[in-house]
């Protein structure tokens, strides 16, 4: 697997060209792996933490406010190593200074949900994460061995507000194109790709992997209340993060085997298009 690939895939970036959205050139990813930063440089360990789990973090810069906890949404500058010093994810081979993370949601390994949840906005830290809560035995072929435990250097910037809440529904525009001006509203229809998931079952709905986007007008069924809420105004080339609690999912009901009763359910939508 392509190490451009395995970091797409692992934050659930999606590097789709769309119209209008000035696209990342491609990188050397050799080169930009081997690139200096501060989280390369040597540090004054401050702090020491050792969960029951085997994860291990050690601060070197220690914020203040209350813990990370699910639902919030971080912008984060990160790279993961492994014992050998390769760098196999991280926001710089992608030539973003940061990139955001949602917690409690899957959108990384097991081991960084546990970590982050110990951790503050301002936090600058690396973390030992065992490979039984990394890729544990089936690793990356190509890039991740087997049984390899990870090397998280990681630091929270900030946490980002929603661009928007409607009804408890929490929407962050990622990406805008201001230059579309045709929304989605009762007079059109949406093409979108997009992810769902739970904090206990993560990316249980991917069409970026089927390459099957989904096909919406305003009065259709089959989007739950708080997801149809979010999509409109929505613009061709939004990219967009929304985390729709269980009053507007599927409350205590739940969805089948993928989603639990009273459990809240986050999207990953690219739009398409939208179209008269």
């Amino acid at each position: 697997m392509r190490l451009e690939l395995v970091i797409c895939l692992s934050l659930i970036i999606t590097a789709c060209d769309t119209s209008g959205v000035k696209n990342t050139k491609t990188l050397d990813v050799k080169k930009v792996a081997k690139t200096k930063n501060i989280l390369d440089e040597e540090h004054k360990v401050v702090s020491t933490k050792k969960l029951s789990s085997g994860i291990s973090i050690q601060w070197y810069e220690q914020g203040k406010g209350d813990n990370l906890a699910e639902g919030d949404l971080v912008s984060i500058d990160f790279k993961v190593k492994i014992k050998d010093g390769t760098v196999v994810d991280g926001n710089h081979l992608l030539n973003k200074e940061s990139l955001p993370f949602l917690v409690g949601f899957g959108l990384q390994t097991p081991g960084w949900e546990i970590a982050l949840k110990e951790m503050k906005v301002g936090d600058f830290a690396r973390v030992l994460i065992p490979s039984k809560l990394a890729r544990g035995s089936k690793g990356v072929e190509g890039l991740i061995p087997p049984n390899a435990d990870n090397l998280l250097y990681i630091r929270i910037l900030r946490k980002e507000k929603p661009s928007r809440v409607i009804d408890g529904t929490k929407v962050w525009i990622l990406e805008e194109n201001n230059d579309n001006k045709l929304k989605f509203n009762e007079k059109t229809s949406i093409v979108f790709h997009g992810m769902a998931s739970t904090p206990t079952n993560a990316m249980y709905t991917n069409t970026f992997r089927t390459n099957k986007p989904f096909t919406y007008r305003l009065a259709d069924h089959g989007l739950v209340p708080g997801l149809r809420k979010a999509l409109i105004n929505a613009k061709k080339s939004d990219r967009l993060y929304i985390v729709v609690p269980p009053s507007e999912a599927y409350g205590n009901e739940g969805y089948l085997d993928f989603v639990k009763p009273n459990e809240s359910v986050f999207y990953n939508v690219l739009v398409m298009d939208v179209v008269k």
